[in-house]
């Protein structure tokens, strides 16, 4: 019997090895009190303050509703993405992770994944809690759908745009920026509809990711499938990422 002692190490497969990156990251960045503060903080609160004061301003809780979960979104993949990438050039640790047999692609793919998770449980939970509060969708299988697709494309564009501005900026600058464009982008169709904008903008803001998720949720709300949010946000999915792949510097 011949015994064979050449060393066999090799990693874990792909999938595995982007799975437990992706946990790694959402938990990282769930022990952030920063983070967590836009992550269910402030929604919860313009939830809440919706479905009491909402109808002074003209916003029913129908529609406010769903406008907060497109800002969950727009919170979570932007800024949140964008600090979290941006400080982590700084300090080196995506060259070191780069050497691993994670690698490169693998590393984008588990940053990803990992906001797409906190994402999908900030949903849940505003969901949960605007049920809570009354909110009552009108059921509608190809509305949900269209939805659905769309949010995952705007997702990808607004990771797209995080890690584009992480991968180019210095943090200090990615910090800046990144909370400057979630506050800029909040009434530009995430909060505010894009009829509630003059005429002569309404072509501008349903033009931009944030206002076709914004409309896409809201419509899909009153049972409504829209297709022009899935076009734009394809789009500026597809636009982003590429962007951000040919930026994107792995070293500050």
């Amino acid at each position: 019997m011949t015994l064979d002692f050449t060393p066999a190490a090799r990693p874990a497969p792909l999938a595995r090895r982007v799975l437990a990156h992706a946990t790694t990251e959402a938990g990282l960045i769930l022990r952030n009190g920063e983070q967590a503060l836009l992550a269910v903080v402030i929604p919860v609160a313009v939830l809440v303050a919706g479905r009491f004061f909402g109808d002074r301003l003209g916003l029913g809780f129908q529609d406010t509703a769903p406008s907060v979960l497109a800002l969950a979104m727009w919170s979570s993949c932007l800024t949140t993405l964008a600090i979290a990438t941006g400080f982590e050039r700084r300090y080196n640790v995506l060259e070191r992770m780069a050497a691993t047999p994670l690698g490169k692609p693998g590393i984008l793919l588990g940053k990803g994944l990992g906001i797409a998770m906190i994402t999908v449980g900030q949903v849940v939970v505003l969901v949960a809690i605007a049920a809570g509060l009354g909110w009552r969708p009108v059921p509608s299988a190809p509305a949900f759908a269209v939805a659905a697709v769309t949010s995952l494309l705007a997702m990808g564009a607004f990771a797209g745009l995080a890690l584009t501005i992480s991968g180019s900026l210095r943090p200090e600058a990615t910090l800046a920026l990144a909370n400057l464009m979630y506050l800029a982008g909040m009434p530009l169709g995430i909060l505010l509809p894009v009829a509630r904008f003059p005429e002569w903008a309404q072509p501008l803001v349903a033009a931009l990711p944030t206002g076709a998720l914004g409309g896409s949720l809201r419509a899909a709300a009153h049972g409504v499938a829209l297709g022009w949010p899935v076009a734009v946000t394809a789009l500026w999915c597809a636009g982003t990422l590429t962007l951000a792949w040919k930026v994107f510097k792995w070293t500050s």
